[in-house]
């Protein structure tokens, strides 16, 4: 009698993602349910890592995470002052703080925030790091953990709009709730659509076609509920393409796949309508927020002003008729935002993930749950041009998520695995299990 494989892991690891997702939707510093998050999965990964695994890390990946903390490392890791003479503005090396008597400075111009950062990291690494080292039929299940994170946020959200005009919660969790479980309706719509190719996936590969283009349609509702320009618009590509990108190799009737398509039809109506009402893009917006964050980057191009940093740094760059009450927190684009606050050094390594990622896309052409995740995080990034979702924990936790599906060896050895040996006409055939004979 053979012992059955350990599971506690997969539950360890599933559950922080659903605490992610249920109490991690907060955008400000500091929150209390961020280092919850933060301290369970660095604490279940180290439980994970304890254990003996048969699945191999892609060095290529461990390489680019060592290089990452390494970079938020070494802008809290004092330096002799005279390397930033010429580096950095005036008014920044005023406000660096400074070691000793003044013979050592950070690169940070806030070293606390950056501290905040490195932990918020290293949660997300480890929590990527341990999920590749669960089985690949581990990592498939987690998906239920997701699933019950997203639908959690769902209810919130269909219960606010249906109650009210003011949809605002506060005293629940450490922020005020305005979408879903989210401060941020942006945010609370990146996390439905993320999980659309994971619908579509089950729908089609896992016969569910029902219930899979039911939680399609309930998903597009609320994202038009939540009044997302962004949302709706990377919505409604993400169903279209998941179905086209996925359905190639299932089995699922070219019937459903019309009635999917007469509903995005009448979804695509709606969209439409509801961006047509609102004003595209005011004079002050994101472009300026752009602009604004190109003039901080040329000029800190070498070292960075520290991650976390970006609102401190800001606000010597602004110009005078843009400064009102309301302040800028974020560039509203991820990469403007790490190239500004991680200097040249941010920029190749994100570079760098991104030759890792597009390379992938090679490899992961059989098994349609990578081709998923490669689409939801394909999406996310798309999203990050015009937002800050990685900001929020329960974001970064499923983005971690996704890429560790996508990087994982566990399912291109399954797949060669997956074949059985049959006899034609005295020839031997290695043909993939479930495909007919």
């Amino acid at each position: 009698m053979s012992d059955r494989p350990s599971e506690w892991d997969k539950y360890l690891l599933g559950s922080v993602l659903f605490i992610a997702l249920l109490i991690g939707g907060g955008t400000a510093s500091g929150l209390y349910t961020d280092t919850l998050i933060e301290v369970a999965a660095i604490v279940s990964a180290a439980a994970v890592f304890s254990q003996a695994s048969g699945q191999r890390i892609p060095r290529s990946v461990l390489w680019l995470l060592i290089f990452a903390v390494a970079l938020v490392v070494l802008q809290i890791v004092p330096l002799p002052a005279a390397i930033f003479s010429g580096l950095r503005p005036e008014l920044l090396l005023a406000d660096s703080e400074l070691v000793g008597e003044s013979q050592f400075r950070f690169v940070s111009v806030g070293v606390g925030r950056t501290i905040e950062c490195l932990l918020y990291l290293v949660a997300l690494a480890a929590f990527f790091l341990s999920v590749l080292r669960l089985r690949a039929e581990q990592v498939q299940a987690l998906l239920p953990f997701f699933f019950m994170g997203v639908i959690c946020n769902g209810l919130a959200g269909a219960i606010q709009y249906s109650l009210s005009d003011n949809i605002a919660i506060e005293g629940l969790l450490p922020f005020t709730i305005n979408a879903g479980l989210f401060a941020n309706r942006n945010h609370f719509s990146a996390s439905l659509f993320v999980s659309i190719p994971f619908v579509a996936y089950y729908g089609l590969f896992r016969g569910h076609l029902l219930s899979g283009s039911l939680g399609l349609v309930v998903l597009l509702l609320l994202l038009l509920a939540a009044g997302s320009r962004a949302g709706i618009l990377i919505g409604l590509a993400i169903t279209v393409l998941s179905i086209v990108f996925l359905s190639a190799r299932s089995r699922a009737s070219g019937f459903g796949i019309l009635a999917v398509f007469i509903g995005l039809s009448a979804y695509t109506i709606g969209a439409w309508t509801k961006i047509d009402a609102e004003v595209v893009d005011p004079a002050f917006g994101r472009g300026e927020f752009a602009r604004t964050t190109l003039e901080g980057i040329k000029e800190n191009l070498a070292t960075g002003v520290g991650f976390g940093n970006f609102q401190k740094a800001y606000q010597i760059y602004e110009k005078d008729e843009m400064i009102f009450k309301q302040y800028v927190n974020h560039a509203h684009n991820e990469y403007l935002e790490i190239a500004f606050e991680g200097g040249v050094l941010a920029v190749l390594l994100m570079a760098l993930y991104f030759v890792m990622l597009f390379t992938m896309l090679t490899k992961i052409r059989r098994d349609p749950l990578q081709k998923a995740a490669f689409l939801s995080v394909s999406f996310l990034l798309i999203h990050s041009l015009v937002d800050y979702p990685l900001r929020t924990e329960a974001l970064a936790m499923t983005f971690a998520f996704m890429n560790a599906i996508i990087f994982h060896k566990g399912f291109a050895a399954r797949q060669k695995s997956e074949v059985i040996e049959i006899d034609h006409n005295g020839e031997k055939l290695l043909v993939p299990i479930g495909t007919p004979s």
